[in-house]
């Protein structure tokens, strides 16, 4: 212990509390209200020193538990540390780093807050403290990491029913797989669509699937994942989507695969991209997979305005053109785009506003074009043509004064800037 002299002023301070407490304090709980005063890297320590200045061997002299914590420091020295470590060996979890968490009884909140009321002290939280001693010492017993900002697993201690044995929860957090993806087949969807009839539940419609179609994108990428990680279910967040009779082409489009409570996470991705493209031959490829922190799902999710995208459209006219009709799509830039009929019912009725980056044109036949299109994320390229009654301006229809029909589309590429 150091040899340490502390300022009268903490001294009565600490007298104020241990009479408050009818002397009946731990060190830690002693410690706590003057974290910030007595330098030390350990509260049992800082705490020690309090009392040895106080000419007080002993936390506390009678026979009574601490006012505060109850005693709780000793359960974390008495086989919980242990305890824990069995719980998550039985469990099979593969994880290298963790985080600890824990409830407290009401009344222990309140007591700290009596204490911090009497001496009006900026206190270490004593979750903080359970907290870090706990992590402290699993992080020895199993040689793992503590880690606050994306951990594999929580392990929450729940101290609020009983001290002596308290309820341990884990939780396993999730795996995020990021890559792309290709889809060379038309009509199947990116995710899992629920029948429209019986919202999921299976019926007559949908032959008791409760799936408007039998296969995804999704489908044919985390069944294989989800068997190798031992996950519970899984999500596919796309940066954006192609419809359902679009095929993804080029490089792909960027995914991320969030896997639930998964037991494994060191995968070997190389043979699990070979898997998949063994399992999805000629419907869906992959490529690029790649572990990668949570924050990049919702940067996946939220991309489609920072995308830029290259589509190949084939165009039926409703009368025959010649390359001179042409010109005027060569001005088109800025798009204003009120959200097409099709899909207002399950988006907001806005007026969106998208650049066109570049367009080539060829005329295949006189009423048939076939197009080139890169733009920005987020415009919708059958209604660019189209214009889907004037929701759309301009539109390759009102531009060349004909009704235009796209007939065939491909993504080509999908770049984040």
């Amino acid at each position: 212990m150091k040899e340490e002299i502390i300022d009268i002023r903490i001294k009565e301070k600490a007298k104020k509390i241990l009479e408050f407490a009818d002397g009946n304090l731990c060190p830690r709980c002693m410690a706590r209200n003057f974290f910030h005063d007595i330098p030390s890297s350990d509260n049992l320590e800082r705490g020690e020193i309090i009392f040895k200045n106080l000419d007080l061997e002993l936390t506390n002299e009678s026979d009574g538990n601490c006012f505060v914590c109850n005693d709780i420091f000793q359960s974390i020295d008495n086989g919980l540390v242990e305890q824990i470590s069995n719980k998550l060996e039985d469990l099979n979890i593969e994880f290298t780093n963790f985080l600890v968490g824990c409830r407290v009884s009401k009344d222990i909140t309140r007591r700290e807050l009596e204490i911090h009321e009497l001496i009006c002290s900026d206190q270490e939280n004593i979750k903080k403290e359970i907290n870090r001693e706990i992590g402290k010492a699993l992080s020895l017993r199993m040689n793992k990491e503590v880690e606050f900002e994306n951990p594999n697993l929580v392990i929450l201690v729940d101290y609020s029913k009983n001290i002596e044995i308290p309820i341990l929860e884990i939780q396993i957090n999730p795996l995020f797989i990021e890559g792309r993806y290709k889809k060379i087949i038309r009509g199947i969807p990116q995710t899992k669509w629920p029948c429209r009839a019986c919202k999921g539940r299976g019926c007559e419609q949908c032959n008791y699937t409760g799936k408007m179609y039998q296969e995804s994108v999704e489908e044919l990428i985390s069944p294989l994942v989800l068997k190798e990680s031992g996950g519970s279910e899984s999500k596919f967040h796309g940066a954006g989507r192609e419809d359902i009779d679009v095929k993804m082409l080029g490089e792909g489009r960027p995914f991320v695969l969030e896997i639930k409570e998964p037991l494994q996470r060191n995968l070997d991705l190389i043979k699990l991209e070979t898997k998949i493209n063994q399992y999805a031959a000629g419907k869906v490829e992959v490529k690029s997979l790649k572990m990668v922190d949570k924050s990049r799902r919702q940067e996946i999710k939220t991309s489609s305005t920072n995308t830029y995208k290259v589509y190949h459209a084939t165009v039926d006219l409703d009368k025959e053109i010649t390359l001179e009709d042409l010109e005027p799509l060569k001005s088109i830039k800025i798009i204003e785009q009120r959200t097409p009929r099709r899909v207002v019912h399950r988006r907001a009725d806005i007026i969106r506003k998208r650049e066109i980056r570049d367009i080539k044109t060829k005329l295949l036949k006189n009423n048939v074009l076939d197009r080139i299109i890169e733009c920005q994320g987020g415009l919708y390229i059958k209604e660019l043509i189209s214009g889907d009654e004037e929701r759309t301006h301009p539109s390759i229809s009102s531009l060349l004064k004909t009704p235009a029909k796209c007939v065939q589309l491909d993504v080509l590429d999908v770049k984040l800037d």
